[in-house]
Order: structure tokens, then sequence, then C-alpha cells
């Protein structure tokens, strides 16, 4: 058994509303807007890089120029029913074992439901996932958050016909938002297990700093070094019971729609992002 990293574990542990899987089948997008990385959209995705201009300038171009492209996008996506969030997402007991996180049946049962097997750093901390939680020898049953999100299936096949019709510049702008509406949807989905769980009230005020990670735990997606086992998310999309909302996973363990994501939350405040 590879050893713990010092985390401590003596931290609340937050009372669920609920255990097992929620679907959320009807979200605005208006809801997820103010949760988009406009930095990420507007720079990266679409492009829009200050070329010269001082920051009271750009800011002026955003307003101006991008802004409302952005509300048009959205605006269209509401008429025409193009981007269609929606999410599952539940609370399970688990504990720790090692590297290991052993998700339960039930609160009240130590049948075994799935486990996950984390990476452990070598250098720094030795951090690994699994050690946010309650040991096995501790007696005590925590809590795990999963979730799923998807932008659904039309975004995609949108996109994809806007690129075969060789409009390049509307195919960019759709893709661009229906990437960074699925992370979105990512927060909001997020904010609303923080706010469940009884700890919201310690995140930032204003979402730019909500998105620099500035809240209470952490969500780790697969793929990334905490956790870069991705057929991992195929127990995920069993515990939520992910068909509900369409989402699967397929060839090279990615998600479809092509724009999901899923993710494990951790409540546990010294959880942050970390590299292996």
């Amino acid at each position: 058994m590879s050893q713990r990293s010092p985390i401590r574990n003596d931290n609340p542990i937050p009372v669920p509303p609920f255990w097992g899987a929620k679907t959320i089948e009807h979200i605005p997008l208006r809801a997820v807007v103010p949760y988009i990385n406009r930095t990420a959209l507007y720079k990266f995705q679409w492009g829009y890089k200050t070329k010269g201009r001082n920051e009271r300038e750009y800011r002026e171009f955003i307003r101006l120029e991008v802004d409302p492209i952005l509300n048009r996008l959205v605006k269209q996506s509401e008429a025409e029913g193009i981007l269609v969030p929606q999410a599952v997402y539940g609370y399970f007991p688990c504990q720790s074992e090692g590297n290991d996180l052993i998700v339960y049946a039930s609160p009240d049962s130590r049948e075994e439901r799935c486990r996950f097997t984390f990476p452990r750093q070598t250098t720094e901390r030795r951090l690994c996932i699994a050690d946010f939680f309650r040991p096995v020898e501790s007696g005590e049953i925590d809590v795990v958050a999963f979730q799923l999100v998807t932008v659904g299936q039309r975004a995609s096949d949108f996109a994809r016909a806007l690129f075969h019709q060789n409009s390049y510049q509307e195919y960019l702008y759709w893709h661009g938002l229906n990437a960074e509406s699925a992370e979105a949807l990512a927060e909001y989905i997020h904010k609303r297990i923080r706010v469940e769980l009884g700890f919201g009230r310690e995140d930032a005020r204003d979402i730019p700093e909500l998105i620099k990670q500035h809240y209470r735990g952490s969500r780790y997606s697969f793929g990334y070094p905490a956790c870069p086992n991705l057929h991992d998310q195929d127990k995920i999309l069993e515990l939520l019971d992910a068909q509900k909302i369409g989402v699967v996973l397929g060839e090279e363990d990615q998600l479809w729609p092509e724009e999901s994501t899923s993710a494990i939350v951790v409540h546990h405040p010294d959880a942050k992002y970390f590299g292996v």
C-alpha cells in the first residue's frame, strides 16, 4: 500500500440532500451563460486577441463587437433548440483504501459498488485523490459526488453542418460556444453541489474568480494527471444512469455527444488541482 500524503481527515463530512443520482433534463442556456469563461471563448476559441489594443480599448472592442456575437448565438440557440444543456449528478457513500476510492451501494452497507484507483505523486506532497476521503480504518463513511453534463448531440451536428457548408466563421463561433458552454455547465452543476452540501457561501462572489477555483474542494475530470484513466468514466455513467441524458462512452473512451464532460467532485477543503 502506498504511503498516504499528510492530508488531514478530521474535516466535517457534509450531509448530502439525497443518495444516488438525480437528472436535470431542462437547464435554460441563459442560466449557464454567466459561467462561460469569456477569456477562453473570445481569445482562444474565437481568436479575438488584443492585437495592440490597450486594456481599455480591448474591453470596449469586446463590448461593442464580440459580446453581441455571443448574444446572437444564445438567442438563436434558444429559438431553434441548438444547445440543450442537461445533467445528471449525485452523491454516493465512500471510503478510501490506499490509492483506491471505494463506492458503496448504500450508506448502511459495506457492499462495494465500484472502485476507482488513482495515481499518487512521486514527489512534493505525495498527493492522491483517495487521500481526501475517510480511510476504511477510520470507520466513518464519507460522501463523494459525481457529475455528468452535456449540451447535446444537436449542438455538435449544427456546428458540423456549418463546416461542411464552408461557413467557417460561423462554424468557429458555434464550435467554440459548444465547448465553452459544456465547461460552463460543469461549473454550474458543481456550484449546485457545493450549495447542496452546505458550503456554497464560501465561494468567490464573482464568477470570473469562481472559475479560477476560488471555492471549497475540487472537481477532477478524467484524463487529467490526478485521474488519467478515461475508461473509469464508464463507472460514472453506470452510477449516474447516464442514458437518461443520452450520454455514452464511445471508442477510445471518449464521451458522446462530443460536448459532454464528467467529473468526480471532492468536498475536502484541501482538495485542489495537482499533477502527478
